[in-house]
């Protein structure tokens, strides 16, 4: 197995190690381009057309009376993101606003306001390096291999040949290494987020470290300087419809500029800076002209490798205002055959937020530790510049065991670090319950661990607009479980208090055109909100189907709810949640229409396939089903609930028996008991039941018996694995018998990345190694390595290089691979 998997999927050899970089991450050259050329894709076959013509026709009835509204759908197909293979690690802590950056430098999808992305690539925002010998610049570059267009800062010399240059992305950092060979100089920029797990304070932080290390391998004495640009806003075309201002600022040996500016009437500051050492000399620009040839500073810098001269833009004025542009240039002699490093930190201040609908504000978390004044950038940045050696620390410690393996495949070690991304940058929130507004701590009964720990909320998607939706969350938990624990717990408490309340606000369900309530008590709700709106508040902004009659939603929570247990050993936890797990028990009890033991669904798209129908008994729903009732067993048992668990033991035993008889056909376990024409279809998640509940070290024959466990797993395998793309694509979700694709759903024909992972946990818990990491291989393949979907992994992919929601939730499943590794192989994480 090779050590590393470039963007290119061409495997790296030892001989391309760099010093100073891991051997395993993501690694393209600047001058990379994605060959293959993908897009939105969502059209059903016309054979599938007319069960969505009713759904089309009220979705574009609300969409346009959204439109009206000037809001956005939670789900907006009419804007899809298009296809961009240009990201790279995003940098920032967790719930605080994330900033993306590509491969080839830029600066780009910013998520400044909560849950709504950016999609802009700020040309200001750069990194300039200056070379002088004997007194005289010999060189002086932007390091980004970007080809200018257009008009402004046209003076600056673009344009890095990226050949000479290669990008390394292993999250939560990057290291980007420039060859200048004609001056024998190579540049080492190293960017630091801090993002380590089991940490709440330090991981909860708006900001970066970029580290630039100078090597001068020729034989004369030189000296260098890296200038630091950047812009206020976001890239948009209103990001100065507000009044701006920008100053410097000192701090002890910080030096630093501010942007001071309003992002939808909420207050945020850009600040950047850099560290003096005894010979180092910083030195700034307070206010350049983003748009205009950049002449000025460009010439400034060129004159003698500083800053100091650069005439500043005209002012502000009236409501509207100009864009400014600021800059922090750190300089340094670097003696022949030796090395010095330049620290950089950029922080973004903006402590106070509200959603759309401004009911409220929230103050994010790292604000209990450095206020809610709109102020603290100077204290962020030198916060960063004297802590990442620490936050370096606490992540090769985190992530050497995993990279010391010489029996887990390099593409496994990029996957599951770089998939981690989307914790921070999901459109995340993380609320302190502040004294800040009066009616937050009203609104609900915040539990103990909530108001400790803070409230915590990622979207489904950058596309589906909705925070924490359960059924994918179910997925993706794993990462927070295994990384930041007090995250689920508060989550789960959080679920758990909307659980048991009624909302009967009238809603337009989509697919039906039917009105009914928005959520019903003792059902889990599908999402906790839009960020358009007013999350956990108003619940439920899913409106396709009315999902107080989903059929996986309530399972998922009970089963969450142990799992957590296992891991956490968290008693009190087990039993505040245990009355919750027993009223969706009970409540899903009604979907047992025929008294077998083994809820049914319904005949509509009642769970998270939710364009492919299931009715009747199915492999799906009623494996967890089972699950649940298993470990509500459990949970009684611990919990000394001895008529619960005799009653629970009664419904599981009748309902096991039901699930082999009207599912098992001798290979696999059956879509559903219907007369439907997919009735047959090979399902890959088919045992997402039993994949949980193994998990969560309880392995039942009498509900799940090995024998068929494995032999489901191994025909899933063969069909919906090894027959598409040579066994590199993933797992399909739906074949036939015969092995072709299922093609009764466009969902059925998709390739689910999370899915993809998480049926290859199963596998891998189930003793079938090789085979569950050749399933993952695929994903990563398909999405890493084939479609350029680095940092922007989707929920879906096809065979026509399509994809569906860029940007997802789901993938993050790939900490249930990491999570079977531990439990049932941990030899693989022998050095």
């Amino acid at each position: 197995m090779s050590k590393v998997v470039g963007g290119d999927g061409a495997p790296r050899t030892p001989a391309e190690d760099i010093p100073g970089v891991p051997d395993f991450g993501w690694r393209v050259k600047l001058s990379y381009e994605c060959p293959d050329k993908c897009s939105p894709f969502f059209k059903p076959r016309v054979s599938q057309i007319p069960q969505y013509m009713g759904l089309s026709m009220r979705y574009s009835a609300m969409w346009m009376k959204k439109k009206k509204e000037g809001k956005k759908p939670f789900i907006d197909h009419m804007n899809a993101i298009k296809h961009n293979p240009i990201y790279g690690c995003p940098i920032g802590g967790i719930g605080c606003g994330t900033i993306g950056r590509g491969y080839k430098g830029e600066f780009c999808r910013f998520q400044m306001i909560p849950g709504i992305y950016r999609h802009h690539t700020v040309e200001a925002d750069q990194f300039i390096v200056c070379i002088r010998r004997n007194g005289v610049t010999v060189y002086q570059q932007v390091l980004s291999s970007q080809v200018k267009k257009g008009k402004s800062l046209k003076n600056w010399s673009w344009g890095f040949p990226g050949g000479s240059a290669t990008y390394h992305a292993l999250y939560p950092r990057a290291w980007t290494v420039y060859d200048i060979k004609k001056h024998n100089v190579k540049l080492i920029c190293r960017q630091i987020s801090p993002i380590y797990p089991h940490e709440y304070q330090e991981t909860s932080l708006p900001t970066a470290v970029f580290v630039w290390t100078i090597e001068n391998n020729g034989p004369e004495d030189l000296e260098a300087s890296i200038t630091f640009t950047f812009q206020n806003g976001q890239g948009s075309k209103n990001d100065c419809n507000k009044g701006i201002s920008s100053g410097e600022f000192q701090k002890q040996d910080l030096t630093g500029v501010s942007i001071h500016q309003l992002f939808n009437g909420m207050k945020c500051t850009y600040s950047l800076a850099s560290i003096s050492k005894p010979d180092v000399d910083i030195s700034t620009v307070v206010n350049f002209d983003p748009h205009g040839s950049g002449e000025e500073l460009w010439n400034d810098l060129y004159e003698d490798g500083k800053l100091g001269n650069t005439p500043a833009a005209s002012p502000a004025t009236g409501n509207k205002g100009k864009d400014i542009g600021v800059a922090v240039c750190a300089f340094i002699n670097v003696p022949s055959m030796s090395s010095k490093s330049l620290d950089f930190a950029l922080a973004w201040d903006m402590p106070v937020i509200q959603f759309g609908a401004k009911e409220q504000h929230y103050a994010r978390r790292y604000t209990r530790w450095f206020g809610t004044e709109g102020n603290a950038g100077p204290n962020l940045c030198q916060h960063a510049l004297k802590n990442y050696p620490m936050w370096e620390k606490k992540i090769n410690d985190w992530q050497q065991p995993v990279l010391n393996s010489k029996k887990l495949p390099g593409w496994y070690k990029s996957a599951l670090y770089n998939e981690l991304y989307y914790i921070s940058d999901g459109g995340t929130v993380w609320l302190d319950p502040h004294e800040l507004d009066k009616n937050f701590k009203a609104d609900i009964n915040l539990h103990p661990v909530v108001k400790e720990y803070s409230r915590f909320g990622y979207l489904e998607g950058m596309e589906y607009r909705m925070y924490n939706t359960y059924d994918v969350h179910h997925y993706a938990s794993f990462a927070l479980i295994m990384l930041w624990p007090k995250l689920q717990l508060s989550l789960q408490y959080d679920m758990a208090a909307t659980i048991v309340r009624n909302d009967e606000t009238n809603m337009q369900y989509l697919m039906s055109g039917e009105k009914g309530p928005t959520h019903i008590a003792n059902t889990v709700p599908h999402d906790i909100g839009d960020p358009e709106e007013e999350p956990w508040k108003k619940v439920n902004c899913y409106s396709i189907h009315p999902t107080h009659d989903w059929k996986d939603l309530n399972t998922k929570f009970v089963l969450q709810v142990y799992r957590d247990y296992v891991a956490t050993n968290d008693r009190k936890y087990l039993h505040e949640m245990y009355p919750v797990a027993v009223g969706v028990i009970e409540h899903a009890i009604d979907w047992d229409t025929d008294g077998d033991g083994l809820i049914d669904n319904s005949g509509y798209a009642d769970q998270t396939f939710d364009a492919w129908t299931m009715k009747g008994a199915s492999a799906y729903c009623g494996g967890l089903w089972l699950a649940a009732l298993r470990v509500l067993c459990e949970m009684g048992f611990i919990l000394g609930k001895t008529d619960d668990v005799d009653r629970y033991a009664a419904i599981l035993k009748r309902g096991a028996e039901s699930y082999q008889d009207k599912l098992w056909n001798g290979k696999y376990y059956e879509y559903d008991s219907s007369n439907s024409e997919h009735h047959d279809s090979i399902m890959a998640d088919q045992l997402s039941g039993q994949w949980y509940l193994h998990a969560s070290d309880i392995k039942d024959e009498a509900v799940f018996p090995s024998d068929r466990v494995k032999t489901a797993l191994k025909t899933v395998y063969e069909n919906n694995v090894k027959k598409f793309g040579n066994g590199n694509m993933g797992a399909i979700n739906g074949t036939k018998p015969d092995g072709s694709r299922d093609t009764s759903s466009p969902q059925s024909e998709e390739f689910w990345t999370g899915i993809t992972y998480a049926v290859a946990a199963s596998m891998i818990q189930e003793g079938l190694l090789d085979e569950g990491l050749q399933t993952a291989y695929g994903a990563y393949h398909a999405c890493w390595e084939g479609l350029g979907l680095a940092f922007q992994t989707p929920e879906a992919y096809t065979t026509e290089k399509g994809y569906r929601s860029l940007g997802y939730m789901r993938p993050l499943s790939i900490w249930a691979i990491q999570w079977a590794i531990r439990r049932f192989h941990p030899q693989l994480l022998n050095p």
